[in-house]
């Protein structure tokens, strides 16, 4: 039986009062993430479910650390995603951020970003496997950069792959922005005949604190989810996850209430909650059971360690509610 069964069952069991006291009181309530057990410690986890049923999970660090499990619920570390740092690393970091991971073409497609803290001199490179496992990354150098001059970062990249064929990437932090350049599939790198930069998401106003974005296609509309606030402060950390839709890719997308998300719109998907603080830095990976949200959080119990979240994502009322 499946952890979601496993929960079901035990709901329909409880008396009718226990189970009422279970659902959340206000439209402010998160569900807590799925039960991860083992190597559960993550920034920025992207995750993927190969022919065989074991999950590959990818985050920020080093060479990209790398986990794996066979359930969704225990977790084994493994080695870096690279052997060797690609060289042309040193010219932005000497790490890689918030990795990407999908699959095209019969082989496994990796992009990562590599800058550092608070700079917007930054690369977002490009690697290929065919088995997606540590050590068998191809590098093939960078996909698109930014430098202290840019108004926009690229950091945070996400591939996503339409319906007719076309790639589009779309990252970015803070600045002016979210953004996004369309990708030739035969290369993985910017299309050549279309160079347009298109904006997604942005706060004109205040903070400019959005980043992390990740877009799915859902009954007829395209979702993006977005990091908005504090990353990477422990328990002091404001991240959370929200989300638009729109009915074009390059936008524009608004939220639930009709805000367009270039002007700081977006509905919530994750927020603080207890223990489980600033969830972010989140992927969306469709499995057996459902869509999944990964993520991670700060733990409030344990000194604010960056841990692995997983939710599922309900669709039915036209947005994406994790539970």
């Amino acid at each position: 039986m499946s952890r979601t069964s496993r929960v079901r069952t035990t709901l329909l069991t409880l008396p009718a009062a226990l189970l009422l006291a279970l659902i959340p009181s206000s439209a402010s309530a998160y569900p807590n993430p799925g039960t991860v057990t083992g190597s559960t410690v993550v920034h920025d986890p992207t995750m993927i479910r190969t022919s065989a049923g074991r999950y590959l999970l990818y985050g920020t660090g080093g060479g990209l650390g790398y986990k794996t499990s066979t359930d969704r619920i225990a977790f084994s570390a493994g080695s870096d995603a690279f052997t060797a740092k690609p060289g042309w690393w040193s010219s932005y970091a000497t790490e890689a951020w918030a990795p990407d991971i999908s699959y095209h073409g019969g082989k496994y497609l990796m992009y990562y970003a590599v800058s550092t803290f608070g700079s917007n001199k930054s690369a977002i490179g490009l690697a290929t496997s065919t088995t997606g496992l540590p050590g068998s990354w191809t590098d093939y150098g960078t996909v698109y950069t930014s430098t202290t001059s840019s108004d926009y970062n690229a950091i945070d990249p996400n591939l996503f792959v339409d319906g007719d064929g076309k790639w589009w990437l779309s990252f970015g932090s803070w600045w002016t922005g979210l953004k996004m350049i369309q990708i030739d599939p035969g290369t993985g790198k910017q299309l050549s005949s279309n160079t347009t930069r298109h904006s997604l998401a942005s706060r004109p106003t205040g903070t400019k604190a959005v980043e992390a974005p990740y877009i799915v296609k859902r009954n007829g509309y395209y979702y993006l989810f977005a990091s908005y606030d504090t990353c990477c402060a422990g328990t002091s950390s404001t991240y959370k996850v929200k989300v638009g839709r729109a009915t074009s890719v390059t936008g524009p997308y608004y939220d639930k209430n009709g805000v367009s998300m270039m002007n700081n719109g977006g509905t919530p998907v994750l927020e603080s909650h207890g223990r489980y603080i600033g969830p972010g830095g989140q992927s969306i990976m469709s499995d057996s059971d459902g869509d999944l949200i990964v993520y991670h959080y700060y733990d409030g119990n344990d000194n604010g360690t960056p841990k692995l979240g997983i939710n599922l994502l309900n669709w039915s009322s036209g947005w994406p509610v994790a539970y």
